[in-house]
């Protein structure tokens, strides 16, 4: 009989490209994976079909909740999560990001089972948690209680796993959200592109550099389309109307994954200009950034660390000089219309491609599974 995996995930999981790729590589591994997860408010029955022909090996068990967000939620997430995994048949737990991971610590101890955690980021800094807030400080000692006692930990990038054992004296795997490798993506990308547009995607929230992004669109000429949802998403909008911008820049929303990924192969550059406000972005990798190598897509950048040491090795993008709208303006002006230099990356991109894939990563997730005993 299989050995079966359970997975806690705090969103609605059509979207989260690591959970489902996560997902895959385990069932790879040869167990039996259930993911419980947020059932979507507005659900449709197209889009439940598609995902369970995409996925046909993979159950969900999705949970409705009575609270949307702040304090109640999570407890109504974390108990709701609890009481599923203490009566489920399981030989090891997964939790995504510190929101899942109490009840899943709590259940592994009850039921003395191993717990993998998996955190994305570095929870207690996102820029939504206010530096000393109450509702920091309630995440960095539910933190501080639990992760020092985990045994298997996987992260996004150098420094987190850093933080983990500074902070902890814990060891963490690092396993980057990275495409899987396809030879379709080895096409080469001839530039000028027939329709020239610039592309950003992820979660709409604040220090992204997106206010300043639809502001310099007054005066770049091209289109820009923004997919992906989140806090700041409306005020996004209240910046198109007052500039004018109806005809210019497009807000997509959170489409499904392929969706996003043909827009992006299409789009003449990406745009990931997260500013380095507050501890979480500061060391961050940003998942489009290898989206946009997978497409082939060359791409400008903010000067954050971990994505530095990626340019700096493949050479695939351009980093940004400010974010004053004018001169943010003139950079991409100048970019998008530099057939040359904009060749020259996207021909870097397909080398990358070999180096930066999910087949290099699910290797380090592999060795992580074949150190838990329960799984022989």
């Amino acid at each position: 009989m299989k050995k079966r995996a359970l997975i806690s995930v705090s969103n609605d999981l059509y979207n989260d490209n690591r959970v489902l790729k996560t997902c895959k590589s385990l069932e790879k591994y040869g167990l039996s994976v259930t993911v419980v997860c947020k059932r979507a408010a507005k659900e449709r029955k197209s889009q439940n079909a598609d995902f369970s022909l995409k996925y046909p090996k993979l159950k969900t068990i999705r949970l409705r909740f009575l609270f949307k967000k702040n304090v109640f939620y999570y407890a109504e997430l974390n108990l709701r999560i609890f009481f599923v995994l203490l009566f489920k048949r399981f030989d090891v737990l997964w939790a995504n990001d510190l929101d899942t991971l109490l009840a899943n610590y709590l259940v592994s101890r009850l039921r003395r089972k191993p717990l993998i955690f998996d955190s994305h980021e570095m929870f207690c800094y996102v820029a939504e948690l206010r530096v000393g807030s109450v509702q920091q400080r309630v995440w960095l000692v539910l933190e501080k209680s639990i992760v020092p006692n985990l045994k298997y930990i996987t992260t996004v990038c150098e420094p987190i796993k850093q933080y983990f054992f500074d902070k902890y004296k814990v060891n963490a795997e690092i396993v980057r959200n990275i495409p899987p490798y396809s030879e379709d993506n080895q096409r080469r990308k001839i530039y000028p592109c027939k329709e020239k547009y610039i592309i950003w995607q992820g979660s709409t929230n604040i220090d992204r550099g997106l206010e300043e992004l639809v502001e310099c669109m007054q005066y770049v000429d091209c289109k820009l389309y923004i997919c992906g949802t989140g806090d700041i998403f409306q005020n996004l909008k209240n910046l198109i109307e007052r500039y004018g911008l109806g005809n210019k820049v497009f807000l997509l929303g959170k489409l499904p994954y392929e969706k996003m990924i043909e827009k992006t192969k299409n789009a003449t550059l990406g745009i990931s200009i997260d500013k380095p406000t507050n501890r979480n972005y500061a060391i961050s990798l940003p998942n489009k950034i290898f989206e946009y190598i997978n497409s082939a897509v060359p791409v400008l950048y903010s000067p954050l660390s971990e994505i530095k040491n990626i340019e700096d090795k493949f050479r695939c993008g351009v980093e940004v000089v400010s974010y004053q709208p004018l001169e943010l303006a003139k950079q991409i002006n100048e970019l998008i219309n530099n057939d040359d230099l904009l060749q020259k990356l996207s021909d870097n991109c397909l080398f990358a491609q070999k180096q930066l894939n999910w087949q290099q990563e699910e290797k380090t997730l592999f060795s992580l599974l074949d150190k838990i005993k329960a799984l022989d």
